[in-house]
């Protein structure tokens, strides 16, 4: 019985689950595994508590038998202190390297773990050192850029994605704080009026009210998602059923206020995947940040932009980093145990990203040091880095020729694994940019099969070798990878290279859907 077991309050229970995990774990980290049916709430009116032993039960799957299972599944070799497992999703994500969502990206501790001055059981030597060059020739959102400078480094960055190459470049510059805050609260205010002058406003007020309704009476919170998690109702089927049910409801408000779901066209990826108010809205920024003078703040509202329209999709919640089909009616939202909506304005996500971006580049500013970071757009198996960073920066262009880069930390992309240029498809839409998918190395729809793998072997070893031009010769290379197909000795081999250490981390913080134990190993590369 409940009542015979140890009750704990929030406060007591974060307090209990930081020292059993020997790491921080918030009042807020408790709520939100009652809120998810994790572990089932006792008491109400203020005083919620909960059964210790269900939290002992939950945490202990990520204690100590977590690392003994996921040994025994990749091996004794998994460097479980590459992990980070003691590190909040707040420190993984921390300042600008949140500035705008990117697949495959690599945690800003894993770049800090081998460019910096520390050696410990594993890193047994020091790499590099202050005001060394790095290069990242697979730039992707800039991370070992941002790191770079954290750390007192200069860093280069090459990618073929132009859009890319933007998020990276922003997130290094410096900026007028003052300016950005300024169009920001313009823009707002506008979109604010623009808005108001539609009936969206009393459509999604009334369908709010409505759903609040529904919701309380057949999803309670937390209730609901504690009988899901024990298996005592399917709230996939019970989900579906009562998605039915509201839908007449929903379409009613939408023909009392006239809303307009689709667009006539689905040709692009802004008239498929945006409902049609959306769009609009969408629009009336874009027309507001090109009237911004000063281009580095005008970089960063299109950066907010594109980050608000990747948010506003037609799309469910649980669907938004991989995209199924557009949904433009109310349904069973299966992350949040509930009835949902799809977006009908981007004002929310627009203020929430505008006021988040500020507080971002405020906290990197506090820590920058006075290095340089470029990066530049191009094919890395080919481009002149020396005369690429010189249009941007003379100096620095002739500090890379006097005393050449030390290394390179880089995360290569997979084989078929991701569409670069696809994730952010809406901004290449909506901002114009030029397309160069034919040039991207391992892409999606060339999958992973044997001519696969051997043209990506091949890109890789043509990148390292153009690179190697620019390398000192006492270089040192690091490449983030999973190598299910084992193409990394091959790489080496054909790149005049070899591998002289390897460091298999475990990777946890993956996706709800995908779980299971997965590792990638960072190759440290040398001259043969």
């Amino acid at each position: 019985m409940k009542e015979e077991m140890e009750l704990l309050n929030i406060k007591n229970a974060s307090i209990w689950a930081s020292e059993y995990l020997g790491k921080n774990v918030t009042q807020a980290n408790i709520s939100y595994l009652i809120n998810y049916g994790k572990i089932s709430k006792v008491g109400k009116n203020g005083n919620t508590q909960i059964v210790k032993e269900e939290l002992v039960e939950y945490y202990s799957k990520f204690k100590s038998d977590r690392q003994r299972i996921w040994k025994e599944k990749l091996g004794d070799d998994l460097n479980w202190a590459l992990s980070f497992e003691e590190l909040k999703e707040s420190e993984t994500t921390k300042h600008v390297n949140r500035l705008h969502p990117y697949k495959g990206k690599f945690i800003p501790q894993l770049v800090e773990y081998f460019l910096d001055s520390h050696i410990d059981d594993f890193k047994n030597e020091i790499y590099f050192k202050k005001g060394d060059i790095v290069l990242d020739p697979f730039c992707g959102s800039g991370t070992t850029l941002v790191e770079s400078n954290e750390l007192g480094i200069n860093a280069i960055g090459i990618d073929v994605s132009v859009f890319n190459t933007l998020i990276s470049n922003t997130k290094v510059s410096k900026h007028d704080l003052h300016k950005l805050e300024f169009e920001i609260k313009r823009i707002t205010k506008l979109l604010y009026e623009f808005i108001s002058s539609t009936h969206t406003p009393q459509f999604e007020q009334e369908l709010l009210a409505e759903l609040s309704v529904f919701n309380n009476k057949y999803f309670p919170v937390p209730e609901f998602k504690r009988k899901v998690q024990m298996k005592l109702i399917d709230g996939k089927k019970y989900g579906e059923e009562k998605e039915k049910e509201f839908l007449p409801i929903y379409y009613q408000l939408v023909e009392k206020y006239n809303i307009e779901l689709l667009q006539p066209n689905n040709n692009s990826f802004l008239e498929k995947w945006y409902i049609k108010h959306i769009r609009r809205e969408i629009d009336f920024v874009f027309q507001e940040i090109k009237k911004v003078e000063d281009e580095n703040t005008k970089k960063i509202l299109t950066i907010i932009l594109s980050r608000t329209m990747r948010s506003c999709r037609a799309t469910t919640h649980a669907d938004l980093a991989t995209l199924i089909d557009p949904v433009i009616t109310t349904y069973y939202c299966s992350k949040h145990g509930k009835i949902c909506k799809p977006l009908f304005s981007i004002l929310k996500w627009w203020e929430q990203y505008g006021k988040d971006t500020i507080n971002r580049f405020k906290e990197f500013d506090s820590l920058r040091t006075n290095t340089k970071q470029i990066c530049i757009t191009g094919d890395s198996r080919q481009v002149d880095i020396i005369s690429k960073v010189e249009k941007k920066d003379k100096e620095f262009a002739e500090k890379i020729k006097e005393k050449k880069i030390n290394g390179i930390f880089s995360s290569p992309p997979y084989v078929g694994l991701i569409d670069y240029h696809e994730q952010h498809a809406y901004s290449y839409d909506l901002f114009g940019f030029e397309r160069k998918d034919e040039f991207e190395i391992g892409p999606l729809y060339k999958g992973n099969g044997l001519a696969a793998r051997e043209s990506y072997a091949e890109g890789i070893s043509d990148v390292l070798i153009n690179c190697k031009k620019y390398l000192v010769e006492d270089y040192n290379i690091f490449l983030v990878a999973n190598d299910k197909h084992n193409l990394y000795p091959k790489i080496a081999e054909r790149s005049g290279m070899k591998i002289v250490n390897q460091f298999k981390r475990p990777v946890l913080n993956r996706t709800e859907k995908d779980k299971g134990a997965y590792a990638e190993i960072i190759f440290h590369l040398k001259e043969k």
